[in-house]
């Protein structure tokens, strides 16, 4: 496998879930802010496309399979990930996957399959680039957690488990590396226009939203764009050295109403 030499001001930078939505948005932004990118996820074909068109603009791209549910996976990828680009700076810990699933009816073994995508392959991946991080004294670790950690959503109780874990692993981390140079933040999107839960039924769709609407979570019909959340992502890690931006939530603005009066 060729090894890149990046200057090192370019930071190279990984993103996990980078096949689509908001990963694929991020990778995209962060190649073209200069940094040396690998694309991690499970669908290579849809990687190895994103990769070679970044390429094709001039950014250095890799794609590398990556599946967090399964810790060998994880193993070999911040292997290979590390030979290729050289010492990792970045890592944008994005992947995750949104099931229909109540705490009381869930099977227990799904559950902990959730979890173990939406939060502990995050863990294990950070545990494998971040201590690097702190060796070399610099670097960014960002997690994209969900507002439902603040604003809990019924039928998705793995997800909020998760997510609201995520938020208790990035916090205690921030504590743990202040004063090392390496950089723990945490990017909290609200409502976004993704690929997730669009593999869910017309009827699962109707349910969900009923329920959501039930509990006060459909104020408006707005919902963010990848690069929305892209933009927070690259602005965290661009923050110069002195700041830290610990969480960036980012909300989508609500249609502005026709009458736009204000009582």
């Amino acid at each position: 496998m060729p090894r890149f030499d990046p200057h090192p001001e370019l930071r190279p930078a990984v993103v996990t879930g980078a096949s689509a939505g908001i990963g694929a948005a991020t990778a995209a932004a962060l190649a073209a802010a200069g940094h040396p990118v690998v694309l991690a996820a499970r669908r290579v074909e849809r990687l190895a496309d994103l990769a070679a068109q970044l390429r094709a603009d001039g950014a250095e791209a890799l794609a590398l399979p990556l599946d967090l549910a399964d810790p060998a996976s994880i193993d070999e990828f911040a292997e290979r990930a590390a030979d290729a680009l050289g010492p990792l700076d970045v890592l944008v810990n994005n992947a995750g996957v949104v099931e229909i699933m109540t705490g009381a009816g869930a099977d227990p073994d799904d559950f902990a399959a959730s979890v173990q995508v939406n939060l502990l392959g995050a863990h294990r991946l950070a545990a494998r680039l971040a201590p690097a991080m702190v060796g070399r004294g610099h670097g960014d670790v960002v997690f994209v957690t969900s507002d439902v950690v603040v604003r809990p959503r019924t039928r998705m109780a793995a997800y909020v488990t998760a997510k609201a874990g995520m938020e208790g692993l990035a916090r205690a981390m921030q504590m743990e590396l202040e004063g090392t140079g390496v950089r723990v933040g945490m990017v909290r999107p609200g409502p976004a226009s993704t690929e997730q839960g669009t593999t869910w039924s017309e009827d699962a769709v109707n349910a969900v939203v009923a329920d959501w609407a039930a509990w006060g979570h459909m104020r408006h019909d707005g919902a963010l764009r990848p690069r929305n959340v892209a933009d927070a992502i690259v602005a965290m890690v661009s923050a110069p050295k002195g700041t830290h931006l610990t969480l960036i939530e980012v909300q989508p603005e609500a249609p502005v109403r026709a009458d736009r009066t204000h009582e």
